[in-house]
């Protein structure tokens, strides 16, 4: 008898639509300044007018799949422009009476000393850690008062052992960051640190892009999920809407 299926049928992977972080970085390094001026907390940063286009137009894109392929369950990181992103696109489905669970887990890395910098800003402010960045790598890196990748990854593997506990079979569409989208690579993939950064370096993980992993019962001993297409952006590009790619991380020295 075959053992039973432990992964969830079907796992989207998007980043939140365009912030008013990724604007003010943008605006703030196009000037040459070493500091992003934001009001608020990161967990407080809200969706740009841009942003909420987006997320409406990958909401159009869910809603017009088959019923029996759209998602059954809704996991989001509890900052705002993630929560954000998960109700205009649910609205945009129609799709608004399915619960959304605000996981702390899926939430931004945590950039410590290095919040609300630049490229610039970090070199000035904190010349010794830009140099040790540098001989680490940002892999293994941890800013002090942050986290490295590793630190999102050590919290993603408990996510993954809810996904095989709570959501088996299930069509999980989960709403976070960038970085959260790429480990979430690392770990399904079994990637080595090489094989990560280099897709990292390849390109930016777009805003209100879909990465989508199908899950394969001939792979393995009990199946797993396998990626089905990363970075995709047609939805957007469908709607006439900008496909933006800036980083919420600050621009660590490399």
């Amino acid at each position: 008898m075959a053992e039973a299926q432990k992964w969830p049928d079907v796992l989207w992977a998007v980043r939140h639509g365009e912030s008013a972080a990724n604007t003010a970085r943008q605006a703030a390094e196009a000037a040459g300044l070493g500091v992003i001026e934001l009001a608020m907390r990161d967990p407080d940063v809200p969706l740009s007018l841009i942003g909420h286009r987006q997320a409406a137009a990958l909401g159009r894109w869910f809603g017009g799949l088959a019923a029996s392929r759209r998602p059954t369950a809704v996991l989001v990181s509890p900052y705002l422009r993630a929560r954000e992103t998960a109700e205009r696109l649910l609205a945009a489905a129609e799709m608004t009476r399915l619960s959304v669970v605000a996981d702390e887990r899926l939430r931004e890395r945590e950039f410590g000393v290095f919040d609300g910098l630049t490229k610039r800003g970090i070199e000035e402010s904190f010349p010794d850690q830009a140099a040790l960045r540098r001989r680490m790598g940002k892999f293994y890196f941890r800013p002090p008062g942050g986290e490295s990748w590793c630190d999102v990854i050590l919290r993603l593997r408990s996510v993954l052992a809810t996904l095989t506990r709570d959501y088996r079979r299930e069509r999980v569409l989960v709403v976070a960051h960038q970085v959260v989208v790429l480990c979430f690579r690392y770990l399904l993939e079994r990637m080595s640190e090489e094989e990560l950064l280099a897709i990292d370096r390849a390109a930016d993980v777009a805003n209100c892009s879909v990465t989508a992993f199908a899950f394969d019962r001939r792979q393995g001993r009990r199946g797993k999920l396998v990626l089905e297409r990363y970075n995709f952006v047609a939805p957007l590009e469908e709607a006439g809407e900008p496909v933006t790619t800036r980083p919420d991380a600050p621009a660590a020295p490399e």
